[in-house]
């Protein structure tokens, strides 16, 4: 018999990044099938006035994932509007795209800490509130250059591959402690948002647009799934290139241009989110403007 989805109505859920791009679309999904939803993001204002946008059921607030007293308050917040934390969509990230032998220091410690760190502190703070009540479901971003390593986006494929290891680890130990507690790290192609933008194609794959992460993210709480890859076929491309001899699987992969994906990225149509990439952890000073946006544009 065929696996019955759970109802979410009535759910309280938490997205961090959530006032746009992947974040707002899925904040606008679970709406859509009747939770509530905290949209935390550092752009207080935007966060607010996507909220405002969304209806009645979503509230902003404003979140810098990387102190640990923020993320936090912003649970706290939730709670104490919505009700008991029920999901927790680890969704905020950056991607400033180059060559590695060309990326600053601070720009490298920014994606770890945003992409990584913000991800390990939001699930130990949402698990401490879901152990207590033996239920909830946690929900990672992740992307497929965590499971290829993208050339181009080095450090980033590495912030997404330990989210992946990361994700795999706690939730054998959630099972270890007989915690009824889901995890599930979700694994997009490139995505039609601002940090997409300039991105190359790549034969055979299609640049998907938020809705579509957002649905594979309520298919994930509805069923429990927990690798999800959008789109749902890139599993079955990664399980026969699993199988190939490396030389073979490069080969494929070079045919299909997939290894041109952010190192042939238009740097020009990326400045505008680079530069505000920059200035995504306010722990941090701006990185000084990248040199590769303009040196590297036939990376």
């Amino acid at each position: 018999m065929a696996k019955q989805p759970r109802i979410l109505a009535g759910q309280t859920a938490a997205i961090t990044g959530g006032a746009r791009g992947i974040g707002r679309a899925t904040a606008e999904a679970l709406l859509g099938v009747g939770m509530r939803v905290a949209i935390g993001d550092v752009d207080a204002a935007l966060a607010e006035k996507t909220a405002t946008e969304l209806g009645q059921r979503a509230i902003a607030l404003p979140l810098d994932v990387t102190d640990r007293e923020s993320f936090s308050n912003f649970l706290d917040a939730a709670e104490q509007q919505l009700g008991p934390l029920d999901v927790l969509v680890n969704n905020a990230g950056i991607m400033p795209i180059g060559r590695f032998i060309d990326e600053d220091d601070l720009t490298a410690r920014r994606m770890v800490d945003i992409n990584l760190h913000g991800v390990i502190i939001g699930m130990k703070l949402a698990l401490e509130r879901m152990l207590a009540r033996d239920r909830g479901h946690i929900v990672n971003i992740a992307s497929q250059a965590g499971k290829y390593g993208a050339p181009g986006g080095a450090t980033y494929s590495a912030t997404k591959h330990a989210v992946i290891g990361l994700t795999e680890a706690v939730r054998g130990e959630l099972r270890l402690m007989d915690a009824h507690i889901d995890l599930s790290y979700v694994m997009p192609f490139v995505v039609n948002t601002e940090l997409g933008s300039g991105t190359a194609n790549a034969f055979g794959m299609t640049t998907l647009e938020p809705g579509d992460v957002a649905g594979a993210i309520v298919d994930a709480l509805q069923f429990g799934t927990v690798e999800v890859w959008v789109p749902k076929s890139a599993k079955y491309t990664f399980r026969v290139g699993a199988l190939l001899p490396r030389r073979l699987s490069e080969g494929m992969a070079r045919v299909m241009k997939a290894d041109r994906v952010l190192a042939g990225a238009d740097m020009a149509a990326r400045r505008d989110y680079h530069l505000r990439a920059a200035q995504s952890e306010p722990g941090l000073p701006a990185a000084p403007e990248q040199h590769q946006l303009t040196q590297n544009a036939d990376l």
